[in-house]
C-alpha cells in the first residue's frame, strides 16, 4: 500500500493512502450483489439486471458509497500500521476524485497520541489515608437494608407525602399547547428524589388518589430543548395511586431474612466487618490514586482536543447504555434533568481528563521501565477468570478473541506499573 504522512501540527498528521483499482472494483461488485434487488430496470426482472446496465442507468457512482464503506476501515487500519501512527480519536477522512481503472486515494487527518515527558515517579511521598467505621455507619447500612427490603403498601386514607411513590399520568403544556416528550402514563415518581424539573414533585405533596393536580414550573434557562428553555409550563397530573414503604422490624427475623445469620447481633457484627474491609480498600485505592496523581503532576504533556472529545464520547456511550437498562434514553434523561447536550457533556470533562492523564503517564512509565506481563502471568489470570465465571479454562480461552486477550495482557501490565509506583512510594 502506498502511504504518505505529513505533520500538520503537533499531534495532527495528514495520512494519505490508497486502495488499488482492482480491490475497489471488487468492493463495487460486492455492493452490486448486495443491492441488486433495489433497482428496477426496464426490460429486466427486479434484481436481474447486470451491473454494467445498472451503472449505465443510475451512473457509475451508484455503488461508490457502499464500496467505500467496505474497503475503508481495513485500508485505514493498514495505513496506520504501516506508518506507525497511533490514533486517539475518530479521523476526518476525505476521498479524492474516483476515476475508473485508477487507485482510489484517501486522506485522513489523524490525531496522534501525545508524547509524555516523565518527571519523578519513584519515591513519591503522600500522606496516609485512613477511614474509621463508626456505629452510625453500621446503623445507616442496616437502615438501607431495611429500606431495600421494605414492602410497598398502597395508601388510600391520606395525601402524598415526602418519600412516597406517586403513580401518575401527566402531560405538559407551554402557551396552552402540549410539547414533545412532556407526556407520560403510569409513571412511578418518588417524591423527594428530584427526578423531575425543580418544583414539580413538591406540588404533588398533599394530593390524594384520583386527584387532578395542575403543576406549574419554569424550565431552566440552560435546557437542552431551546423551545422550552426558560419557559413557564403547566403539567396536568392525574394521581392514580399512592404507595408508601413499610419497613420490616429490626429484629432477629429481619437479620435471618437479609443475611446468613440467625441473630441481629451476628448480622450487625458482619456488617461492621464488611464496612471495615470496604474502608480499608477505599483507603488503599485513594492512596494509590494520590501517588499516581503526583506522578501525573510531575509529568509534562498536552492532551489534544480531539482526544478529550473522544474520551467524553466513550463516557457518554457507557452512561447511555446504563440508563437504557432502566428504560430511559439519553434525550429523556436530559429532558428530565433540564440539561442541554453541551452542559451534559461538560460534566464529564474532568473525568475524561483524569482518565486520559492516568493512561498516558502510566503507559509512559510502563515503557520506560520495560514492564511486561509474560505468558505465565496471563495464564494465571485466565485460570482465576475461569474460576470466577465457573467455566472450563479451555472453553474460556476459546471464547476470548485475540483482541480481548491482548486487552487483558495490557490491564495486567498496567496493574504491574501501578504496583511498582506504589511500592516505591513513601506513605507517611
Amino acid at each position: 500500500m502506498a502511504v504518505k504522512t505529513e505533520q500538520i501540527e503537533k499531534n495532527l498528521v495528514k495520512l494519505t493512502f490508497e486502495v488499488s483499482a482492482e480491490d475497489f472494483d471488487k468492493a463495487i461488485n460486492r455492493a452490486y450483489k448486495k443491492n441488486a434487488n433495489r433497482f428496477n430496470i426496464p426490460g429486466y426482472r427486479k434484481g436481474k439486471a447486470p451491473r454494467s446496465i445498472v451503472e449505465k442507468y443510475y451512473t457509475s457512482a451508484v455503488f461508490y458509497d457502499d464500496a467505500i464503506n467496505d474497503v475503508l476501515p481495513s485500508a485505514y487500519e493498514e495505513a496506520l500500521k504501516e506508518s506507525e501512527l497511533e490514533s486517539v480519536a475518530r479521523p476526518e477522512i476525505d476521498v479524492d476524485e474516483i476515476k475508473k481503472g485508477e487507485p482510489i486515494v484517501f486522506t485522513a487527518l489523524v490525531t496522534t497520541k501525545p508524547e509524555v515527558t516523565l518527571g519523578k515517579y519513584k519515591g513519591i511521598e503522600v500522606d496516609k489515608i485512613d477511614y474509621t467505621v463508626t456505629d452510625k455507619d453500621v446503623d445507616d447500612d442496616i437502615e438501607a437494608a431495611r429500606v431495600k427490603n421494605a414492602r410497598l403498601i398502597t395508601v388510600d386514607d391520606r395525601g402524598v407525602e415526602q418519600g412516597d411513590i406517586a403513580v401518575i399520568d401527566f402531560e405538559g403544556f407551554t402557551d396552552g399547547k402540549p410539547f414533545d416528550g412532556g407526556k407520560g402514563e403510569g409513571y412511578e415518581l418518588e417524591i423527594g428524589s428530584n427526578t423531575f424539573i425543580p418544583g414539580f414533585e413538591e406540588q404533588l405533596v398533599g394530593a390524594k388518589t384520583s386527584d387532578d393536580v395542575e403543576v406549574k414550573v419554569t424550565f431552566p434557562e440552560e435546557y437542552h430543548a431551546d423551545n422550552l428553555a426558560g419557559k413557564d409550563a403547566v403539567f396536568k397530573v392525574k394521581v392514580n395511586e399512592i404507595k408508601k414503604r413499610e419497613l420490616p422490624e429490626l429484629d432477629d427475623d429481619f437479620a435471618s431474612e437479609v443475611s446468613e445469620f440467625d441473630t441481629l447481633e451476628e448480622y450487625r457484627a458482619d456488617v461492621r466487618k464488611k464496612l471495615e474491609e470496604a474502608a480499608a480498600n477505599k483507603a488503599k485505592s485513594e492512596t494509590e490514586n494520590a501517588i499516581i496523581d503526583k506522578a501525573i503532576e510531575n509529568a509534562e504533556f498536552e492532551i489534544p482536543d480531539a482526544m478529550m472529545e473522544a474520551q467524553i464520547d466513550s463516557i457518554v456511550r457507557d452512561f447511555s447504555q446504563s440508563i437504557a437498562y432502566q428504560g430511559m434514553t439519553l434525550d429523556m434523561y436530559m429532558q428530565y434533568t433540564g440539561q442541554t447536550e453541551e452542559t451534559f457533556r461538560e460534566q464529564f470533562r474532568e473525568q475524561a481528563k483524569k482518565q486520559i492523564e492516568g493512561s498516558l503517564v502510566l503507559e509512559a512509565i510502563k515503557k520506560a521501565e520495560g514492564i511486561e506481563a509474560g505468558p505465565e502471568e496471563l495464564e494465571l489470570h485466565l485460570v482465576d477468570m475461569a474460576k470466577k465465571y465457573n467455566m472450563e479454562l479451555d472453553k474460556l480461552k476459546e471464547a476470548l478473541s485475540d483482541a480481548e486477550k491482548e486487552g487483558i495482557k495490557q490491564e495486567l501490565e498496567m496493574q504491574k506499573t501501578i504496583d511498582m509506583i506504589v511500592n516505591n512510594a513513601s506513605v507517611k
